[in-house]
């Protein structure tokens, strides 16, 4: 049986984990597959990793990093632990429903995509939660970058949902630490001449009171990725 992998990143979370661990388990996948889920926990410090300690399943895998690193460092983890044949970057905040997993899946399992983004600003897909102007402003100037140095048409390189195969990630030696995984991996993912497809999809942001973790430092940084993975990276 074929297996999908979803690769649940977490920093400072004990207030979600709970709740997006029995969000995944109660996700439907597709008749066929079994899958697994690889959590990393990045050092966190608010008693997530205390809680995963104790935690208990037989498709959950966790694995914990001794210093905090970032989300582009947890995922290489996570992916050099999977075993699937498809993978789902899962981040642990219960901004992106699992529910929807299948319908991000269907374009691979169909055989015409080895990659799937799903989008927050297409539309259509269902609620969005209304939030920060710039920050969406900023989002969409992101993309344009980087769709200008890929010559893909995607509406959302940042989101988190990025589905893909085992071979397509195969090679691909990510290098960002932290939220540079997104230009980056995309970047490749291009350079590849993977299939890419988009789905959209609801939206459920938290602000920063929330624990939001994401700001403008990391916009500046995104830049530069875009432009170090697109001319002066293989």
């Amino acid at each position: 049986m074929k297996k999908i992998s979803i690769l649940v990143p977490i920093y400072n979370e004990k207030n979600t984990i709970e709740t997006i661990l029995k969000k995944i388990h109660e996700a439907p996948i597709p008749k066929g597959y079994d899958y697994e889920i690889v959590c990393v926990d990045d050092a966190s410090k608010d008693g997530t990793e205390s809680w995963l300690k104790k935690y208990k399943n037989d498709r959950v895998s966790i694995y914990y990093k001794e210093k905090n690193e970032g989300k582009g460092a947890a995922i290489q983890t996570a992916i050099s632990k999977a075993t699937g044949d498809i993978m789902i970057i899962q981040d642990a905040d219960l901004e992106y429903d699992p529910n929807e997993y299948p319908r991000l899946l269907d374009p691979i399992i169909k055989g015409h995509a080895d990659v799937v983004y799903g989008s927050r600003l297409m539309g259509g897909s269902g609620p969005q939660r209304v939030l920060f102007y710039w920050h969406s402003v900023g989002n969409r100037l992101l993309t344009t970058l980087s769709n200008m140095l890929t010559n893909i048409n995607l509406t959302d390189m940042e989101t988190c949902y990025k589905v893909f195969t085992k071979q397509a990630i195969s090679g691909i030696n990510i290098q960002s630490k932290r939220f540079g995984l997104e230009p980056e991996i995309t970047a490749k993912f291009a350079k590849k001449k993977l299939r890419m497809y988009e789905i959209p999809i609801s939206y459920y942001g938290r602000d920063y009171s929330e624990g939001k973790k994401i700001g403008w430092k990391d916009g500046v940084s995104a830049i530069w990725c875009i432009i170090k993975f697109n001319w002066f990276s293989k």
